[in-house]
């Protein structure tokens, strides 16, 4: 047995260690997770343990029931990228045999309804991932601890930015308009293990959390050499932070110099224009491409099949896209491509097929076989890539001011993806923002980062005529419909929560 398929059964060990079972709740400490004694016990005398928790942290990102259900929509984090992506409407569901997202995303009754599971699985993942976390920094020491060794600097690095990664996901999910709730109590902050039930704190009082914790990251990261791709490192920390200053608002200038740095310290390039590993036309399949950032590497040894991202999206996989589910690009937003623009490529474009713009040339299995040759997921999954902090690094140049960088930044951009570039120089205000706005939709559709931008940007989307409900009508960003209420099971089990409004 080779060292790849040694390390990913102990990540499926690990993981059910760590996660417990689908019954227990956030006010509960299952028996099955390790407690931090025993784990701080086992790093004195095995080190790699310390490593291996961090690694069934990672694991949970694509593990499915991670959400605490059954449901073939639970499969870690990609699957909250999707229900992002279907909010937000850049991902049309255009026709709809099986039922999945259907009612309860796309017609938005999952978030407007606080017993159904849509609002109970993100909740429960991220809070899981933040128990996960937390567990591996107390056995290094707790919250406080100020530690020596590299080894131990890199796994405690990790696991602050895990956790903050979590509560950002978790500010974005739960909470309409963060700056309009700056001061309301919004989402309980746990930073020990285990959940004894916690009243919420003020979202002021989360984002500082996530601040402090990534800045600690990004300190002890320094000169972490990661064995893959799939490990958080100072690039990818440094990254989160920008998202979590972007969604503020207010610290522009701190974004765009930390997506500059982010950018120069990670390695990786602007995918090109072609069908190869490092082309935006070349299936996103492939953790080694240049473009990625952060992605996993996922393999037979690792069996997920139909419940996955993949199962979920593409045509070229034993998929629920490849036979009546189809997810494509929101038709008004395909339209506003220029018509030499090579990333109209990625979809299907054919009116008359019920596959219209389903991106079968975007995101797509390398056998290229529709509904697969093998069950088993082989391609991989992208997490973050260096486009999307460069459309980032844009938009925080634009918005702090630095409107003659933006333009010539873009306009390079956009001169990589279609032959016309030369207007966005034309471009300031209101408009140059509409225009990076536009092009982060166009670059990463699919990828669950169009509604990030949606809500930093108080956006207002509208559907177009190939979505199957709410065609047309103008929703901002902030609306109920777009954001989750606290599960019941969470209000139930938890009375400090219930105190509150």
């Amino acid at each position: 047995m080779n060292t790849k398929i040694l390390k990913f059964t102990g990540i499926a060990f690990l993981t059910l260690m760590l996660s417990g079972c689908d019954k227990d709740f956030l006010v509960e400490e299952p028996t099955q997770f390790i407690n931090a004694d025993q784990l701080a016990g086992a790093i004195v005398k095995n080190p790699d343990v310390g490593a291996g928790s961090i690694t069934g942290i990672y694991a949970t990102m694509f593990t499915t029931g991670t959400g605490g259900t059954t449901s073939q929509q639970d499969y870690g984090q990609k699957g909250y990228d999707v229900y992002m992506d279907m909010l937000c409407s850049d991902m049309a569901l255009t026709t709809s045999t099986y039922g999945w997202y259907r009612a309860r995303i796309t017609e938005f009754q999952g978030p407007l309804d606080y017993t159904q599971l849509e609002n109970y699985q993100p909740w429960r993942y991220y809070y899981r991932v933040i128990n996960q976390a937390n567990l591996v920094i107390e056995s290094l020491g707790g919250n406080d601890v100020e530690p020596e060794d590299a080894e131990t600097k890199f796994i405690l690095g990790q696991a602050l930015a895990m956790r903050a990664h979590s509560y950002f996901y978790l500010t974005q999910f739960f909470i309409n308009d963060v700056n309009a709730s700056w001061s309301a109590p919004t989402l309980p902050i746990y930073t020990v293990p285990g959940f004894t039930g916690k009243a919420k704190s003020t979202t002021n009082e989360v984002f500082t959390l996530m601040e402090d914790d990534l800045t600690r990251a990004i300190g002890y990261l320094e000169g972490f050499s990661r064995p893959s791709k799939t490990q958080v490192n100072k690039p990818v920390a440094q990254a989160i932070l920008a998202y979590v200053l972007a969604a503020r608002g207010d610290r522009w200038t701190d974004v765009a110099n930390l997506t500059t740095e982010a950018m120069a310290g990670s390695g990786a390039s602007l995918m090109v224009a072609d069908n190869s590993t490092d082309g935006i036309l070349g299936g996103f399949n492939n953790v080694n491409s240049k473009g990625w950032i952060w992605g996993v590497d996922l393999n037979d040894d690792i069996g997920l099949s139909l419940v996955s991202w993949w199962g979920q999206i593409d045509a070229f996989s034993y998929s629920y896209a490849a036979v009546g589910d189809n997810k494509g690009m929101d038709i008004d937003l395909y339209n506003s491509m220029a018509q030499d623009d090579v990333r109209r490529g990625q979809f299907l474009n054919n009116p008359a097929s019920a596959r219209h713009l389903q991106p079968i040339n975007k995101f797509y299995d390398a056998d290229r076989v529709v509904f697969g040759t093998s069950q088993i997921v082989k391609a991989d999954y992208i997490y973050m890539r260096y486009a999307e902090l460069l459309l980032l690094n844009i938009e925080a140049l634009a918005k702090s001011g630095q409107v003659g960088l933006a333009q010539v930044a873009l306009e390079d951009f956009v001169s990589k993806r279609a032959t016309n570039s030369a207007y966005v120089l034309t471009l300031t205000g209101q408009a140059l923002l509409d225009e990076i706005y536009k092009q982060t939709r166009l670059e990463l559709w699919g990828e669950g980062k169009s509604y990030l931008a949606m809500k930093r940007n108080k956006a207002t989307i509208k559907r177009g005529a190939n979505h199957l409900s709410f065609v047309g009508e103008p929703i901002r960003y902030d609306d109920e419909r777009l954001t989750f209420e606290i599960p019941l099971q969470e209000i139930q089990d938890n009375n400090m929560i219930n105190d509150q409004n």
